[in-house]
């Protein structure tokens, strides 16, 4: 009897939510990482676990939500079982409206919502005023304020997966390891590189992103999106702004002026940010597939070997449920969950 039922390559968000789901139904997982937890983009400084506006629905956007549903429970599953706090928060989020017109999206939009989102969250339109010098500057007074988005601390996410992975008996290898029984490749930007290779096409680019970190002490506070700007307070005395969208680059975990013109935006869009120090700058590579979407199932050509990859800038918002749709493809060869548009055949 083999002592391993799966190896899940890469300790990212996507590889330890999938090990944690698979552990829980009892499989035998081993994870190998080179470089440690979180050593990629999920161990950066952001951490938002933001909806699709609720309008012109797809199955991409109802896997979002119904992820984002899930989120509370899946977390506090991991707390529970490490005993750790891996800073999971549903604050909400806060965005300024500009316009009349935007105005009126917004509130037809609210409407979508009470049907979309199916009575688990709302998307209200209120008066800034209503949250003070946290508001994010709009010159028509009002601010979108959803009850769905979420928050979590990153590192300590990671560090929470990865104990919990633990407890239920998984093992974790850092460094060189060997495969053992079912693979999953969730290796980042490297992975969809491999993947290219291997298939003899683009299916996908790594995308660079910087982030900072305020000082600021805010942990109940809603997240907010303003021009082009995410601030999101975390539980121990910060605030984490992001950040850039880099196509081209040379070192990719370098940080520059580019992140300073982010903060520079942020702190003019939100006044209670204006006196925040920064503390700590995060440069790294986010994967990005051609369908934009998670790309999740079979390696095509390998038997045995499986993918769970491209969450680009949605990957801890979409952990929960591609963890479920992944175990249930690798564990009991279910592929029903994964919707049109996310399956890798999807991005050839």
């Amino acid at each position: 009897m083999a002592r391993v039922d799966v190896t899940v390559r890469g300790a990212g968000i996507f590889g330890l939510a999938c090990a944690w789901e698979m552990a829980r139904r009892g499989a035998k997982l081993r994870v190998i990482d080179r470089e440690g937890v979180f050593a990629g983009c999920s161990g950066g400084l952001v951490g938002a676990l933001a909806p699709h506006v609720p309008e012109r629905w797809n199955a991409k956007k109802d896997f979002q939500f119904e992820s984002l549903v899930m989120a509370e429970s899946f977390w506090g599953d991991i707390a529970a079982a490490s005993r750790l706090d891996p800073g999971y928060g549903r604050t909400g989020r806060l965005q300024p409206i500009l316009d009349d017109e935007g105005l009126e999206r917004a509130r037809a939009r609210g409407e979508e919502a009470k049907a979309l989102w199916k009575g688990k969250a709302d998307w209200q339109v209120v008066r800034a005023e209503t949250f003070g010098d946290w508001a994010p500057a709009t010159p028509t007074g009002w601010v979108i304020h959803d009850t769905l988005t979420a928050r979590l601390h990153p590192r300590r996410a990671g560090a929470a997966l990865a104990a919990a992975v633990e407890a239920l008996g998984g093992e974790l290898v850092i460094g060189e390891g060997e495969d053992e029984g079912k693979v999953l490749w969730a290796t980042g930007a490297a992975g969809l590189a491999d993947l290219s290779a291997d298939l003899g096409r683009t299916v996908g680019v790594p995308i660079k992103g910087q982030a900072a970190l305020l000082k600021l002490d805010r942990p109940e506070a809603p997240q907010y999106l303003a021009d082009a700007t995410h601030g999101v307070p975390h539980v121990n005395g910060t605030l984490a702004i992001g950040s850039t969208t880099e196509r081209e680059f040379g070192d990719p975990i370098a940080t520059d002026g580019q992140i300073d013109a982010v903060v520079a935006r942020a702190k003019a869009a939100c006044p209670a940010l204006a006196e925040a120090p920064v503390i700590a700058r995060w440069a790294g590579l986010r994967p990005r597939s051609r369908s934009r979407a998670p790309m999740l199932g079979r390696w095509p050509g390998r038997d045995g070997n499986y993918v769970a990859n491209g969450g680009f800038k949605i990957g801890f918002g979409m952990a929960p449920k591609v963890a479920h749709v992944m175990a249930d493809l690798i564990l009991d060869g279910s592929e029903t969950g994964i919707p049109e548009g996310f399956r890798v055949e999807d991005n050839l």
